[in-house]
């Protein structure tokens, strides 16, 4: 037997393969040696933009006042906000260092359409001396229509509702990690905005069945990929003065600082990704094992990890994912849960028919479920196996695919732990 040792999260899990198995992996780029030495070389050599010192000068020169918002990315995405390699605090540091006031600072947390994170969660996630220094912190919400200001429509027709905090700083600075997305080809940059700080009604065209249903919306595509195009117009739009985007390996170390430019920044973040996260297939396999590492907090987002796997199968092949689901929301909000165990009744073949319908009526979260479609558009779901300790027998009742814990002796079933697996 071969003995594997998979990261999901903060855990390490040990698993047994049959000798025969090939393991597929991407390649381990090498992580910068100096961290907090590059992240200040980014912010004065910034990607066609001036410096961030010189561009808080400039704001200050037109307004003494000027107020400034920081957007950061919630608890999906493994950004390094603290510690070495922490990118917020070097931010911070440059807006204090021109004597702009804490109060006049605001730390954003680009939400989207997810839940808002506790004090509990931003305490892990973000640099102690955020909260030493008293800097306000605020959750997006996509649902408080007071704190959302209009502006106007995309090319495409969708309705920009953007945060009003946001839109009312004198200098706005984005931050995020950059890897890939399996609608939007890559995360980071405009992403921060669109989906991040956006209405919930402005999700309907962006994340609409329509969209979703190009092929070019998919893992590592940025041209003519409509959610990659969408999601800057509406970037666009809000504006952006700077953006700090950094790229990881797969231990969480830094690869890459890219400042700068909102689209220009970006563009090389991509181009460094591109070089490692792919791996070269020459063929398909009747059985592939899989994880959801940090990305599968809970169910919703373990369809990333899922999508990727697709690739890899053969039609009507099998894939077996394990996932630490531990959030919150175990599986996801209540209208995914909602859509999702609908496609479990329906099928991926009559599900798609129906969102796709002019009569259908747009529900939020229906995108992802729509992501989870094209595995069971090349597998049936009794071919899926899921296994997430945390996952109660009824919450595998909502969700498609087969039931891990079946394959355990019935001592060791729902045991909320890896250790008794």
């Amino acid at each position: 037997m071969k003995r594997i040792s998979i990261k999901l999260g903060k855990e390490i899990v040990e698993v047994n393969l049959p000798d025969n198995i090939e393991i597929l992996s991407t390649e381990q780029p090498k992580p910068l040696s100096s961290p907090a030495f590059f992240i200040q070389k980014a912010l004065i050599d910034s990607i066609s933009s001036p410096s961030l010192d010189q561009i808080i000068e400039q704001k200050l020169k037109k307004n003494p006042q000027a107020k400034v918002v920081v957007v950061i990315s919630d608890n999906t995405r493994p950004v390094p906000y603290k510690g070495k390699a922490g990118i917020l605090w070097p931010i911070i540091e440059k807006l204090l260092a021109k004597n702009i006031s804490h109060n006049r600072i605001l730390i954003l947390v680009a939400a989207g359409t997810h839940r808002p994170l506790s004090e509990k969660e931003l305490r892990e996630m973000l640099d102690p001396r955020v909260f030493d220094y008293r800097i306000p912190i605020k959750n997006h919400n996509c649902r408080d229509k007071n704190n959302l200001a209009y502006l106007g429509k995309t090319s495409r027709g969708s309705s920009v509702y953007i945060n009003r905090d946001y839109m009312e700083a004198d200098i706005k600075i984005l931050t995020g990690l950059v890897e890939t997305h399996f609608m939007s080809g890559a995360s980071g940059g405009r992403k921060s905005i669109c989906p991040g700080l956006i209405g919930e009604e402005s999700i309907y065209i962006f994340h609409g069945a329509p969209m979703l249903a190009s092929p070019k919306a998919n893992d590592l595509i940025i041209n003519d990929n409509p959610c990659h195009q969408e999601a800057l117009e509406v970037a666009k739009k809000a504006g952006a003065d700077y953006i700090l985007n950094v790229t990881l390996d797969q231990d969480f170390k830094l690869t890459g600082v890219f400042a700068g430019d909102l689209e220009e920044a970006h563009k090389q973040a991509v181009k460094q990704i591109i070089k490692y996260v792919t791996i070269p297939l020459d063929k398909e396999y009747d059985i592939v094992v899989t994880h959801a590492g940090f990305v599968g907090i809970n169910q919703y987002q373990t369809a990333k990890a899922a999508i990727v796997a697709i690739p890899a199968l053969k039609p009507n092949g099998k894939l077996i994912m394990i996932a630490n689901n531990n959030d919150k929301d175990l599986i996801g909000s209540e209208k995914y849960k909602a859509v999702l165990h609908l496609l479990k009744i329906i099928g991926a073949k009559q599900f798609n028919h129906l969102i796709l319908s002019p009569d259908w009526t747009f529900i939020p979260d229906q995108w992802q479920v729509q992501m989870w479609t094209r595995l069971f558009s090349k597998i049936p779901p009794e071919n899926f196996i899921y296994y997430s300790p945390r996952l109660s027998f009824n919450d595998y009742k909502i969700i498609p695919g087969v039931d891990g814990n079946i394959y355990l002796p019935r001592s060791k079933r729902y045991k909320a732990s890896f250790k008794n697996a």
